[in-house]
């Protein structure tokens, strides 16, 4: 057959492909001058052994019907018709609401899926359960939850001061010193929601450094910043990087190097603040010695060195996934406040600059093309991390951010686009918390470990098997995202799957206004079409887009954004704040009475660290072969791994003392599970800390070494959410703990059992 090339996209880049009945060949856009190698998972997803291929059903469910029951997980499935499951999962959801209440239907649906903005599958989603009597719903994200909290009360709303303050082009061309605390991984800045048309983060590093600037990382791990910067390493005990923050400032204040004009003019709080680091116990360098295993001489320099030029602090969204970890973004704000540079071209502060491809980006001109959304009627919600606190503690109390709620009593949990059992921490204790539902539904286009708990599995397209258009208000490429290849097997979009249930339950027209799925196309893109045409822009209709499959919008200028106005005149731009300020201290938070989150930046020791029986941090960071778990049997993805089983860093010391050479398999453990994983010996980890990315399917086996522990005791892939803990990093934001955990490393003194994470269930 001809092979006709055509565009489409990926959260981790736009690209080019040709399908000739069998094999998809993929290229990248050839305009990107740093593509990522993610790609390379995507032609595995065409006929991989994974794919759902048929409506699923757990035989249990099927036949008993719904209710709590622990066999989710453990249970084989049937295949049905379309008709049969869509007809009994419409009865079930009327059963549930008639009975308990719309808010006892949680719509779940946390993850990328899709780059496309109208097969988007939160969005799909949450209009149907909107348009079909409401559900209970999510706030934040596990990503940056912390961060999300924090930032709107101390500094402005989340996306003005994080993905709109500091420009690459502006670190390029006027940053003298990048104080990284985590990094800027390339690996993490090639991944934006919607698609990435030109990845420049390596080159403006690059051009930074060239210029003269100075990258000091502070980490444990060596690899969050590229080689070519050729940075400072700090490699700083895990979770440790306020305390440092703190004797930056301190130190800086007390040799009278702060901006005290910026403090008084355009920061509230300052005196509170100073007063905790001049107090018993001071927080000089000496102090922050002890607790982050730096220097104190190391301390005092990297203080004199950014205190003069320009200097730019970060932090990576990886800090914030931590317990107190809103600490570290607060600490950094306090930091760039005190030194005055918040405001400035290339200078202060900015949260996640090099953790997502959208961050430093400029802003589009024109609105991008999107799925309109139905008002939720319940006002119902959680924090998204405390999904297995829903559902284990039904009608209990929790605080949020200066308030307390309770927990709903959900019956019916619907997934979609996400694979929670990747991604929660604490996976045993995730399906224990999931048993106690009464039905749980997922769609999903692979067996996912979620799919795999799931009571109904609907099968997806991918995104490789239907039109869409990517966009994203960070980049200037709107893609046409062409069918690449046929739906595999029974396979269907989920908006057609929503629009045949809303139609069984009375509300097909709600959802659907009368509009196929290529209409919603037609009329999101006419939205941008009208924009760009007011502006007297090149503004073709559909088919002209569709046919030439991409189109360049225009960018706003880089003028600072809301910080820049705010540096320039407080007054006539005053901070959505308390104080109209940046709030390097603050009252409100102070009056919520929060052991675990003070009135101010402030060092707070961690419930859980290491000891003598688990003498190690494991860090739990993003992967740099694969979104998450997304594509997780990819090549790229499986070229990574060793025998099929994830990598685990060790720094050589540690695996000698441990009688561990590099390949060999070992197992991490500590009260909460264990998982196996192939050991790599590297300098480029700090003593005392592992690393094992997440984004392994979940592959539980009973643990030889503990054979009373459960049938799911040991996670044979690698996962470190086996190992992580499920506790709110506050009381204030409750957000994702799973960075850091404590943990024990052995080496494996049994036969490694096979990795049967990507094959399918029982199914007959």
């Amino acid at each position: 057959m001809t092979e006709i090339e055509k565009t489409h996209s990926a959260h981790w880049g736009v690209f080019r492909a040709r399908y000739d009945g069998e094999r998809l060949r993929v290229r990248p856009h050839p305009g990107d001058p740093d593509p990522s190698p993610v790609l390379d998972n995507i032609p595995a997803a065409v006929a991989h052994p994974a794919r759902v291929t048929a409506p699923a059903v757990r035989r249990g469910w099927w036949e008993r019907g719904p209710g709590r029951d622990p066999a989710r997980g453990r249970d084989g499935y049937l295949t049905v018709s379309w008709d049969a499951v869509l007809d009994r999962l419409a009865e079930e959801t009327h059963r549930v609401r008639s009975t308990y209440g719309d808010a006892a239907v949680y719509g779940g649906s946390y993850g990328w899926a899709s780059a496309g903005r109208f097969h988007h599958a939160q969005g799909q989603l949450h209009r149907f359960l909107a348009a079909t009597g409401g559900y209970t719903r999510s706030v934040n994200t596990y990503s940056g939850g912390a961060a999300e909290v924090i930032l709107p009360q101390v500094l402005g709303a989340f996306d003005s001061v994080s993905r709109n303050a500091v420009t690459w082009d502006a670190v390029a061309a006027h940053t003298d010193t990048v104080l990284a605390f985590g990094g800027m991984a390339l690996k993490n800045s090639a991944i934006a929601a919607g698609g990435v048309s030109r990845h420049v983060e390596r080159g403006a590093m690059r051009a930074a450094r060239d210029r003269g600037a100075v990258f000091v990382l502070v980490s444990p791990l060596r690899p969050d910043l590229p080689e070519e910067v050729d940075a400072t390493w700090l490699p700083i005990r895990p979770g440790t990087d306020v305390a440092l923050m703190l004797a930056l400032m301190h130190t800086v204040a007390a040799e009278n190097r702060h901006d005290a004009d910026f403090l008084d003019t355009h920061c509230d709080g300052w005196e509170q603040l100073r007063e905790y680091l001049f107090a018993a116990p001071v927080k000089d360098a000496e102090w922050a010695a002890e607790i982050t295993g730096i220097d104190a001489s190391a301390i005092r320099e990297l203080a004199w060195r950014i205190a003069y030029g320009r200097t730019l602090v970060t932090v990576a969204q990886s800090l914030q996934r931590a317990e107190h970890g809103e600490q570290p973004v607060w600490g950094a704000t306090a930091l760039a406040a005190v030194l005055g540079q918040i405001g400035l071209p290339g200078g202060g502060f900015n949260y996640g600059l090099g953790s997502l491809g959208h961050y430093g980006r400029l802003r589009n001109a024109v609105p991008v093309p999107a799925f309109s959304r139905i008002p939720n009627p319940v006002s119902s919600f959680i924090p998204v991390a405390r999904v297995a606190d829903m559902l284990l503690h039904p009608g209990e109390t929790y605080d949020y951010n200066g308030a307390e709620h309770t927990y709903p009593h959900v019956r019916l949990a619907w997934w979609a686009g996400g694979n929670p059992f990747h991604h929660h921490q604490d996976l045993r204790r995730l399906r224990r918390a999931v048993a106690e539902l009464d039905t749980f539904v997922v769609h999903d286009p692979m067996w996912t470990a979620t799919a795999r708990h799931a009571d109904v599995v609907l099968p997806s397209t991918t995104t490789l098997e239907r039109d869409d258009m990517g966009a994203t208000s960070a980049d200037p490429l709107l893609v046409a995202m062409k069918q690449l290849v046929p739906p595999r097997g029974e396979a269907r979009d989920d908006y057609d799957v929503y629009a045949a249930l809303a139609h069984r339950l009375g509300h097909g027209e709600t959802f659907t206004e009368g509009r196929s799925a290529h209409d919603w196309l037609v009329h999101m893109y006419d939205r941008t079409r009208k924009a760009l045409a007011d502006r007297g822009l090149d503004a073709p209709d559909f088919d002209e887009f569709w046919e030439r499959g991409e189109l360049e919008l225009p960018q706003r200028p880089d003028d600072g954004g809301v910080l820049g106005r705010f540096r320039s005149d407080p007054v006539a731009h005053p901070l959505p704040t308390p104080s109209g300020r940046i709030q390097v201290g603050s009252a409100p938070i102070a009056g919520y009475g929060y052991a675990d989150h003070p009135g101010h930046p402030a060092w707070l020791e961690p419930t859980e660290a290491p000891d003598e029986r688990h003498p190690f941090w494991l860090v739990s960071n993003q992967p740099a072969t694969r979104l998450h778990s997304q594509l997780d049997f990819g090549a790229h993805s499986a070229g990574s791994k060793r025998s099929g089983r994830e990598v685990v860093r060790i720094h050589p010391d540690d695996a000698a003392g441990l009688g561990i050479a590099d390949g060999d398999v070992v197992r991490l453990y500590n009260d909460r599970g264990a998982c196996l994983a192939s050991a790599r010996v590297t300098d480029d980890i700090r003593a005392g800390v592992l690393q094992l990315p997440t984004g392994a399917w979940w592959d539980p086996r009973p643990d030889p070494e503990r054979p009373d522990a459960g049938d799911d005791a040991l996670c044979v892939h690698g996962n470190p959410n086996a190992l992580t803990r499920d506790r709110g990093s506050s009381r204030l934001a409750q957000g994702c703990t799973g960075q850091l955990c404590a943990v024990a490393v052995e080496p494996f003194r049994h036969e490694p059992p096979e990795v049967t994470a990507h094959t399918p269930p029982r199914i007959g």
